[in-house]
């Protein structure tokens, strides 16, 4: 919105050239969604404990997660929040790059909502049928595949870390394959969203990672020199994921242990559902797998312990999956599995953004 308002009137007045650059840009939509996030959060808990939306712990859990039984939940409304609107302040709105991820963080968030509501306001742990909710995933992700292959500058080739000229089309199959890294990547997400600030955490630092990507893959110039595929209209992206970054550090600094709120699947399937999105636009879905390596951590843990569990009749790999949960009956602190958890994300992150340079 202001890019439309303020950048026209470059033509009289040179200050507003700024609004140009994607990166003054991004800078201020992490700023915006920050603000947002720090100032709207203490109402926006208690508004949340005054209508009864806590969390209610399912028995799948370690017993001393008990004592986080009654702390408000759903506080992803507030991320989602941060996000549309500092996205909304910065971006070109013309980009529909920009709009794919909008659709896939509010509809996501939207499924979310309506199973944090069964679970929480009507009792049922259960929450929305598993079918139902894929279904319903699958179908949007179904929708943004098909917007993509029909935009004139966007193939259906897929980019192979540290081998950037090994691009394989998928031709028509690239549907299928962004469908199952949207979904995969927003239920992998929401499988990590167990102890306070773990989830955020990662996320924020992906977000962060991703932002690089779509830079340059949005840039000419840059693009070029590094042999990235060049997408004209990317780089807008930038500016989506700043507002990611923002809210989530805005995010955090009420999420941390102890935690006075959770985001819950409303955000978690948000975040991790515009992860996927975001790394199929930028043409870096298998990197995914790498950016976003605590999440597969997580996931392959479940995987593990259930196929084990059944090959063995009932012996198990791990203590308790998902495995953050493990280090729990470890006795580790909570704090201490939380941090290093971060470690291993930003370390990750590192390796992939090297990727820009390696060939």
């Amino acid at each position: 919105m202001l890019y439309h308002i303020l950048y026209p009137l470059h033509t009289s007045n040179i200050v507003f050239n700024v609004f140009k650059y994607i990166t003054f840009r991004s800078i201020w939509a992490t700023i915006t969604a920050l603000i947002i996030c720090l100032v709207l959060g203490p109402w926006f808990i208690k508004r949340l404990s005054a209508l009864s939306l806590r969390e209610r712990i399912n028995g799948f859990a370690p017993n001393r997660h008990i004592e986080k039984s009654g702390t408000p939940t759903m506080g992803g409304i507030l991320i989602i929040f941060a996000i549309v609107v500092a996205t909304l302040l910065w971006v070109d709105l013309t980009n529909i790059y920009m709009w794919l991820c909008m659709l896939v963080l509010i509809s996501y968030s939207c499924i979310g909502f309506a199973d944090d509501y069964i679970k929480t306001v009507k009792g049922n742990m259960v929450g929305l049928p598993a079918r139902l909710r894929l279904l319903v995933e699958f179908c949007i992700a179904a929708i943004v595949g098909y917007i993509l292959i029909g935009t004139s500058n966007f193939d259906t080739s897929i980019t192979i870390p540290f081998f950037k000229q090994v691009h394989p089309d998928l031709g028509p199959f690239y549907v299928l394959f962004a469908m199952l890294v949207i979904v995969g990547s927003a239920n992998a997400v929401n499988l990590t969203d167990g102890l306070d600030g773990l989830a955020i955490g990662p996320c924020t630092i992906a977000a962060a990672t991703y932002l690089v990507f779509a830079y340059v893959t949005g840039n000419f110039k840059a693009a070029t020199y590094l042999q990235f595929p060049f997408i004209y209209g990317v780089g807008e992206v930038s500016i989506f994921l700043g507002a990611i970054v923002g809210a989530g550090l805005g995010f955090l600094w009420y999420n941390a242990y102890p935690a006075q709120v959770f985001m819950g699947d409303v955000g978690a399937l948000a975040l991790g559902g515009t992860l996927g999105t975001v790394a199929v636009i930028t043409k870096q879905e298998i990197l995914l797998a790498l950016v976003g390596g605590i999440f597969v951590i997580e996931v392959l843990s479940v995987i593990l312990q259930v196929g084990f569990f059944k090959f063995t009749n009932g012996r198990r790999v791990f203590r308790m999956a998902p495995i953050h949960h493990h280090f729990e009956l470890k006795k580790w602190p909570e704090p201490k599995i939380i941090v290093r958890f971060w470690i291993i994300s930003i370390f990750l992150a590192m390796v992939a953004i090297s990727t820009l340079k390696l060939r």
